[in-house]
């Protein structure tokens, strides 16, 4: 049997493991369980009653968060000549065409997101390749495939975020770091929650919202009461 360290059994000697919380609580509680050293994030983990591999239940789409993320994103837009400087001006970190298409080929993904215009996604596709297994490639129904890129921008600098259901129907959302305040966190959590009650399939059967769990980079997990959000 694996060592628990001291921090960690003083972390799990503060929580019930089979007791759900409130959001409330959870909120507080994340903050003092945390074992880690650093400004860890905090991630939401929510089960849902769905069948992924139906088009309509295969869930994916965005999400603004009241408070951010508490990481600054780095942002790629790739765009025509003419819409460049609209992008930087935005806050993009790198925007073109040719010279990053170039670079990703090459290998180069130090990005977390990546816009593109309508126009320049048949050069983009051929990247699919990099981009797809990194969850980086441009799509519409995140809102990153757009002739608006100076927006798109401002969205994710701004705390917008993509969210997307797994082949097992879990969806994994961060919500914030450990330093902000438990209410900003709260704040957070429920805004990605009401957006996945939002988006419940007409087809979906049974129970939802199976399970909620939240948790920090190295805290255990905090079990959230499912009736919060109903």
């Amino acid at each position: 049997m694996a060592k628990v360290s001291k921090r960690r059994a003083a972390a799990n000697s503060k929580m019930q493991a089979d007791k759900l919380y409130t959001l409330e609580e959870a909120a507080k509680l994340i903050k003092e369980v945390n074992t880690a050293k650093f400004d860890a994030s905090v991630d939401l983990h929510v089960r849902l009653g769905i069948d992924p591999r139906k088009a309509d239940q295969a869930l994916r789409g965005t999400v603004t968060l009241p408070h951010g993320t508490g990481k600054t994103k780095s942002v790629l837009v790739f765009c025509t000549p003419d819409k460049e400087q609209e992008a930087l001006d935005a806050g993009a970190d790198y925007a073109g065409l040719d010279e990053y298409i170039q670079k990703v080929q090459g290998g180069w993904t130090d990005i977390d997101v990546i816009v593109a215009m309508p126009n320049v996604m048949a050069q983009v596709g051929r990247l699919g390749r990099v981009l797809g297994p990194r969850g980086l490639m441009p799509n519409p129904k995140t809102g990153t495939v757009t002739a608006d890129v100076a927006s798109a921008v401002k969205d994710v600098k701004g705390g917008k975020i993509a969210y997307r259901v797994d082949k097992f129907g879990i969806i994994h959302s961060t919500c914030g770091r450990v330093s902000f305040e438990s209410s900003h966190l709260e704040e957070n959590i429920r805004e990605v929650m009401n957006t996945i009650v939002r988006i419940k399939p007409s087809s979906a059967k049974g129970i939802y919202l199976k399970s909620i769990t939240v948790a920090s980079t190295m805290s255990p997990g905090i079990k959230i009461d499912p009736k919060d959000f109903k």
